[in-house]
Parts: structure tokens; sequence; C-alpha cells
């Protein structure tokens, strides 16, 4: 018995039949992406989220900075990283920067707050949490980054999300005449005097956060879309910036 075609088959076939056959139908047969078919059957997918993967039959899902890889049909999904054995290249990490950067460049630096040398070798950007420890150690640093070269620009991410206690602190520091002090008072446990103000940034950049799958801060992210979870020393982070800068 012939064995049962896929509907994404039978499209690709009826687009195939049509580019060798145009006289007959010039105009009975659109074009037919076969992403739309892929995301029909994956429930809040736009064709735009995907596309090709380097294995016939697996389209790769983007969503955010996220990657997952569906088979044709949207029955089956894959999760972890695809790599080029001959190369010796994670493909995945590789889409995850693209979409880091992507997501990055619509952000505005006028919704950071920046600490910078003078003249600085390397820029960073780090979700930061008021009330978060190690966000709180390496800010105590800020001073010793800077001297290495290290620009650093934050961004609000209470990781405990809209209305609450983190979430308000983010707003004062935000709202406050001196932002860059106001977030070191802030992370010192120094209460502001500043109130929460309309149009701030934080739920913009705390979606941001969401958008990257953050699990925790800091999250410093590289130039080129790296994602360095948790704390790095200034002297570690600097040799890091140095050597990702050398290749």
């Amino acid at each position: 018995m012939m064995a049962k075609k896929s509907v994404l088959w039978l499209a690709l076939c009826g687009a195939v039949a049509w580019n060798a056959a145009p006289a007959q139908e010039p105009q009975s047969q659109p074009k037919v992406d076969p992403r739309a078919e892929v995301a029909s059957h994956i429930p809040g997918t736009r064709p735009e989220q995907l596309r090709a993967s380097p294995i016939q039959g697996i389209y790769e899902l983007t969503r955010g900075a996220e990657i997952a890889y569906v088979t044709s049909d949207g029955k089956y999904a894959i999760t972890g990283d695809l790599y080029d054995l001959a190369a010796n290249d994670d493909l995945t990490e590789a889409r995850r920067r693209e979409a880091r950067l992507r997501l990055m460049a619509t952000v505005p630096e006028s919704d950071m707050v920046i600490f910078a040398p003078r003249d600085p070798k390397y820029t960073v950007t780090v979700f930061t949490d008021v009330d978060c420890g190690y966000c709180r150690k390496l800010h105590s640093e800020i001073a010793e980054y800077n001297r290495l070269g290290v620009r650093v620009r934050y961004l609000a991410y209470p990781r405990t999300g809209p209305n609450t206690s983190s979430w308000t602190k983010a707003e004062q520091v935000w709202c406050s005449a001196n932002r860059n002090e106001a977030l070191t008072r802030a992370k010192l446990g120094q209460e502001l005097p500043a109130k929460p103000c309309p149009n701030n940034p934080v739920a913009r950049s705390w979606a941001l956060g969401r958008d990257f799958a953050l699990d925790g801060t800091p999250a410093i992210v590289m130039a080129d879309g790296e994602l360095l979870p948790g704390y790095v020393p200034p002297d570690v982070l600097a040799k890091h910036l140095q050597d990702a800068a050398g290749k």
C-alpha cells in the first residue's frame, strides 16, 4: 500500500508541478510557502519564525532568543543544540547569538544606565536586579570593570516580575535625578526617595529579558550576542572579552 503523504509534501509537489508546466495553468497554483504549512500545525507560530534547518524535513523555530527544531508535519519538537561535526560548529548557539543581537538592537541606550570608563575597550550589557546578591557583588566592583576598559550598560530585570518590591525599586532608580548614583544606592540596600514615574523602561527591559529566556541575574550579553549567565569577576570578564576580540 502506498505510504500516506504529508500535507507539506503534497504542497511542495504541487508547487514543483506548477513550475514544471506554467503554460497549462499560469494562475491556478499560488506560490506555496512551506513554512506557513508547518506553522499551521504549531499554535502561536508565525511562518517568519521558521526556517529550514540543515537536516531535511526539520525546521528551525525561533521564539525570542530561544531555538527549537520541529518536524515538517508539526508533530515532533526537538530541543538542544545542533552541531556541524565536520566544522565543529554549534549551529544553534550561532543562531541564538544572532537572535539576541536583533533583539538588543531594538533597545536604545537611552533605556539603559551606563557606567563607562573614559576610553572603553569593550561594551557589555548586563540584565540586573537591584535585590540580586550576585548583581550587587558585580556592581560593587564596577570601578574595576571600568578600569579594565569594560563599559557596562545596565538593563533592569526584576526577577520577581511586575507589582513587586524589586520592580518598584527598579522604577525608582530610573526616575531618580541621578540614575547611576541611585542604582549604586539601591544595590547597597538604601531606600530611594524617588517615586515610580510614567514611561519608564522597566517593563520593556523586563520583557526583553523574557525574550532572552533568562533564568537568573546577572546576565551578561557580549557584543557578539554571547550570553554569560551569572557573576563574572572583572579580570576574568576582561580576559574573555580580549580573547573574543582576537578571534
